[in-house]
């Protein structure tokens, strides 16, 4: 089957603006074919219903980063909310199916995103416990991560790798309300380096690979999203390639128009259509389309959750690891099995 036609014209990467909004705060929306060299989100007007000086307290932004080694799936973050931050480091053995975990909850100002992705600009946590820092030039396609965690629970872990674009970056701004973006970009690497826990080292060879996630926006008091995403390598057309995918539903005001759903392939990428998660029990998922594109079951072995309840912040997320079956098709109708693939997933609802 053909899928063109029912893939939006609007999801086709367009140039990037200098700026993710214009001199009057007004917010572009879109697909995009690079890195916005400006990001000046505290500059959106009226991104919520808020007066703008409340903008830095609404803001959300984190870099988290999924590398996908033989035997462990390795997933770390760096998140700012304004008030507050979080520094998170989650390890999935494959063979245990069982995680482990350490994590800083920061004071403002002690997690630092960075003002854009090029020219060697920082994101790290200033913690105690759980050591974070990227160092990204997604202008030529490269980032460095590095990390260190240590508490009496998890033990330690040490990582270091350098990570190198093999496919076309996802870059969106989507709108959840007439001038409240969600922007994130996500790329898939090729990974050298190495990841440590607690005396067992892990090497990165020619199948490893890793997403990065770049994340701002201004989410709804009542926010929600899913998300399951892949990486690694699968035999396409005879040869081994670089492959993997994401599929988010959040709170897009138009789904067709304006999503992330995407396939990576080395060199390139296409189009998803919007799709729809069940949660059929804390184990399983499945997440679909209405057009034949997307048949994905999510079998999870094990889960991180990050609970809170305060007075000012509720959070129930669950980051998910486990195993694929089912297909994705490219617009030409070619299906790509994922039977035996490593998945990462997000449940997250939060209220703030």
């Amino acid at each position: 089957m053909d899928f063109r036609s029912v893939l939006s014209r609007k999801r086709k990467a367009v140039p990037t603006p200098d700026n993710i909004c214009d001199e009057l705060g007004n917010c572009y929306f879109g697909t995009f074919d690079k890195e916005f060299p400006r990001m000046d989100f505290l500059k959106i007007n009226k991104p919520s219903a808020l007066p703008n000086i409340f903008n830095k307290f609404r803001l959300t932004l984190w870099q988290a980063t999924e590398i996908n080694f033989d035997k462990v799936i390795l997933l770390t973050a760096v998140c700012d909310m304004g008030l507050f931050g979080t520094a998170l480091t989650v390890l999935y053995d494959k063979r245990t199916k069982k995680c482990t975990a350490w994590k800083d909850m920061l004071g403002p100002g002690k997690a630092v995103i960075s003002d854009t992705l090029i020219n060697s600009s920082e994101s790290y946590s200033k913690s105690k416990n759980v050591k974070i820092r990227y160092v990204n030039n997604f202008q030529r396609g490269e980032a460095i991560v590095s990390g260190y965690a240590n508490d009496t629970a998890s033990g330690v872990i040490d990582y270091r790798v350098k990570l190198t674009r093999v496919s076309k970056p996802s870059i969106v701004s989507i709108p959840f309300d007439s001038n409240r973006p969600l922007y994130t970009q996500k790329d898939l690497f090729k990974v050298e380096g190495y990841l440590e826990v607690n005396g067992e080292r892990f090497v990165a060879d020619e199948k490893t690979a890793a997403i990065i996630d770049d994340h701002r926006g201004y989410y709804p008091r009542h926010a929600h999203y899913d998300r399951v995403t892949t990486m690694g390598k699968k035999e396409i057309d005879g040869k081994e390639q670089y492959f993997g995918f994401n599929l988010t539903r959040n709170q897009s005001i138009n789904q067709d128009d304006y999503n992330e759903n995407l396939i990576w392939f080395e060199g390139d990428t296409t189009l998803l259509t919007p799709v729809v998660f069940k949660h059929k029990s804390d184990k399983v998922w499945h997440i679909r389309d209405t057009k034949g594109m997307v048949d994905v079951t999510f079998d999870i072995g094990d889960e991180y959750l990050m609970k809170m309840t305060t007075g000012i912040l509720n959070t129930d997320y669950h980051i998910t690891f486990g195993e694929l079956k089912g297909y994705v098709c490219d617009p030409d109708g070619n299906k790509y099995i994922l039977d035996g693939m490593a998945g990462v997933g997000e449940d997250k609802t939060i209220i703030f």
